[in-house]
């Protein structure tokens, strides 16, 4: 099976080596010269994509957001017009559920099936193949490629019809922002309080308000480290396509609304760059108190 694997970015790059490393024929293309010589170093190949939409029997995208997939699939050179029938197009991207059903329905009059499979995780998982895939799609097409999906990840569930994966990643975007926020802010309700956080973390991880957010993010805002494995700006392009879902079908998402305005206001002040754990500066910039002890406040 040869698979083509455009988008060698935070996520991707990490996801195309796996998929080397598994023994895959693999093409790849991506802006960054030094991100393909990263997956040519596990045995992929360069290729440019009009080559990849023609020969890969699976190709594969992790690109930013809708109008990126749109453009590379659907643009005026693009890739849907040179795939053929038999072909697979798997799309790990979050977008618009909306821009997932887009693609596949121009994808099927070239008898090309479509999955929307987006991922959760961020790059650790990404790098030690332990991603979580939320794949839409026909059931018979995901349960054949279901493979893949293992190379690169832990857990991989079919959700439904093609855009079925996209919303259940929205889904999951706004679990993690609203719990992200909560740990930030019950952190810093501790500190003001007088007790370390990091005794609080200890004493409530294994408690009901543990979760695998907390034990990923609490650490980091504690330490200080928020380089990121999953940025702020991209955190707000999910909560900005899950919005703009929730008003198209009556949704209330109003925890949804204050977590972005969040990210807004970190991304304003020149913080969108950071780890999506910095919105504990948000509450920094309103108490003058920071959680970690690197920064001495």
């Amino acid at each position: 099976m040869k698979i083509g694997f455009i988008g060698l970015g935070i996520m991707g790059r990490p996801m195309a080596i796996n998929l080397a490393k598994a023994g895959y024929d693999l093409l790849v293309s991506d802006h960054h010269e030094e991100h393909i010589a990263a997956v040519e170093a596990f045995g992929g190949h360069r290729a440019d994509p009009d080559a990849i939409a023609r020969e890969a029997d699976v190709l594969m995208t992790m690109l930013p957001d809708s109008p990126q997939v749109k453009d590379v699939m659907l643009g005026d050179n693009g890739l849907a017009v040179k795939m053929h029938a038999g072909q697979v197009y798997i799309d790990c991207s979050s977008i618009s559920p909306l821009a997932s059903k887009e693609v596949a329905e121009a994808l099927a009059e070239k008898g090309v099936e479509m999955l929307d499979a987006p991922v959760s995780g961020g790059e650790p998982k990404a790098i030690d193949g332990t991603l979580a895939f939320m794949v839409g799609g026909k059931k018979e097409v995901f349960e054949k490629y279901k493979p893949l999906f293992d190379v690169m990840g832990s857990s991989a569930v079919w959700c439904g019809e093609v855009g079925a994966g996209n919303t259940t990643k929205l889904a999951n975007q706004v679990i993690v922002a609203a719990n992200i926020a909560a740990v930030a802010e019950g952190f810093t309700l501790a500190k003001m309080a007088g007790v370390n956080p990091e005794t609080v973390y200890q004493a409530i991880r294994g408690g009901l308000a543990g979760s695998t957010v907390m034990d990923a993010k609490g650490p980091m805002m504690l330490s200080g480290n928020l380089d990121p494995g999953f940025r702020i700006d991209l955190h707000i392009k999910d909560l900005n396509n899950a919005l703009q879902t929730g008003h198209a079908k009556g949704a209330p998402l109003p925890l949804t609304a204050q977590v972005m305005e969040m990210m807004q206001f970190l991304h304003a002040h020149g913080d969108g760059r950071l780890d999506h754990s910095a919105l504990c500066r948000y509450y920094e910039q309103l108490t003058g108190v920071s959680l970690s002890e690197k920064e001495g406040k």
